[in-house]
């Protein structure tokens, strides 16, 4: 009969072929039915110790490709979690076209993107300005209410504005002589980040006690940073509609791009209705996808009164600022209703239905008198919303009113002046 050699060599050469060490060729002895193996095997390949000595060679190769093998699972584990911070870190790209095209990168998993410094500084600067006016409408109230409590509140908070101040002016120096690095960077902005947040929330827990003193509708909402969770949501969602008319106050100077001043998505379309200005593109209205772009020159740091109008019949839309037609179209989503039951959120532009948000998307201003109707306006209806008119109506859908507002994240509630200013 034959026996393959194979029989000796099997249990080392085993994991050598599981670990492909190569074409292997097997040599076969005839042996006689009643001779030694041993001695045959001898005969063909060598000495009994040379084959010994090649079994443990073999073995010794295959236990090194083993160590190999898991040396280089952990090096490409350990790149993998570096790649993955790397593209964590970086700022996305921002697309050519409108946002109603979805081709461009996505970050809605709760981390910042981070700005350039210089709008980061910018923006903090901005927000500290904004508390500061805030805590000064604060000293006027106590003057007429006095209390002793509000007063050391107000003290308080004062000193953590000014301590914020310096921790502003040492990160300007520091990013100056190039002393931070990305991350650390990264972890002093949301120190930063979190005082202010923090710094709202008890303002506006202060700023409570003037809400006896103003109508139901003379309150704004501030946007201080660009987060993917500083928002707000009305409470009402809309009805199917066949026309309609969205008018608010606004003010930023955010650059580049305001952001999404509201957003409406129903199952299965995120952009069923979204106003957005982002990166370098003008402001757009989106309808079921659809993008007309609008003739706003708002992003100057100042209050702008701003309406769109829009019927179903052929798309037909216009634009108003300040009270004055700026632009108008037609064929922006001819014969789309827009679609009910669906979340409708101030501050954010929604990926899913009541989230996905992405922070390059967010609004950073201020906001208010945000109304909507299920017809078209006329002129001197839109006219009379921009001079703060007493006849001006409040939308027939959706009315300003701090009851139908819920605010999340830090965004804050304080009283709205710019009407105040024109009266």
């Amino acid at each position: 009969r034959l026996l393959p050699l194979l029989l000796l060599l099997g249990p080392a050469l085993g994991p050598a072929l599981g670990q492909g060490l190569g074409q292997t060729r097997f040599i076969c002895t005839s042996v006689p039915l009643d001779g030694d193996v041993c001695a045959a095997s001898a005969l063909g390949t060598g000495s009994a110790e040379e084959l010994k000595g090649t079994v443990l060679q073999l073995r010794e190769t295959v236990l090194q490709q083993k160590e190999t093998i898991m040396n280089q699972k952990e090096t490409i584990r350990d790149l993998t979690a570096k790649l993955g911070r790397c593209e964590s870190q970086s700022v996305l790209e921002l697309p050519g076209e409108g946002k109603g095209r979805k081709g461009f990168s996505k970050n809605t998993m709760g981390d910042l993107s981070r700005p350039a410094a210089a709008e980061t500084l910018s923006q903090l600067g901005q927000t500290l300005q904004s508390l500061k006016t805030r805590l000064e409408n604060l000293e006027q109230f106590s003057r007429m209410n006095s209390s002793s409590q509000t007063n050391n509140l107000k003290d308080i908070l004062q000193n953590k504005i000014d301590d914020l101040e310096k921790q502003v002016l040492s990160r300007v120096n520091s990013l100056e002589e190039g002393k931070l690095s990305p991350r650390n960077e990264s972890e002093e902005r949301g120190k930063i980040e979190s005082t202010l947040t923090s710094l709202h929330q008890r303002i506006s827990d202060l700023e409570k006690g003037q809400k006896d003193n103003r109508p139901p509708d003379r309150f704004q909402l501030t946007f201080p940073l660009r987060t993917n969770y500083m928002y707000a949501k009305v409470k009402k969602s809309l009805p199917e509609m066949y026309a309609f008319s969205i008018c608010m106050w606004i003010k930023s100077s955010a650059s580049p791009g305001m952001g999404t001043p509201f957003s409406y998505a129903v199952p299965g379309q995120a952009n069923e209705l979204v106003l957005i200005e982002w990166g370098n593109n003008p402001m757009e209205i989106l309808i079921n996808d659809k993008v007309a772009k609008l003739p706003f020159a708002i992003n100057d740091g100042k209050w702008h009164h701003i309406c769109v109008t829009w019927t179903t019949r052929d798309g037909v839309w216009e634009a108003y600022q300040d009270g004055t037609q700026t632009g108008n179209g037609e064929n922006l989503a001819p014969y789309h209703p827009i679609k009910p039951q669906g979340v409708l959120v101030l501050g954010q532009e929604q990926d899913t239905l009541g989230g996905g948000f992405d922070a390059t998307q967010a609004f950073v201003g201020e906001l208010a008198h945000f109304n909507v109707w299920d017809r078209k306006l006329s002129p001197g209806e839109v006219y009379g919303l921009a001079t703060c008119s007493s006849k001006a109506l409040a939308g027939n859908v959706i009315a300003w009113a701090e009851a139908n507002i819920d605010i999340y994240g830090g965004a804050a509630k304080w009283t709205f002046e710019a009407c105040r200013q024109l009266n």
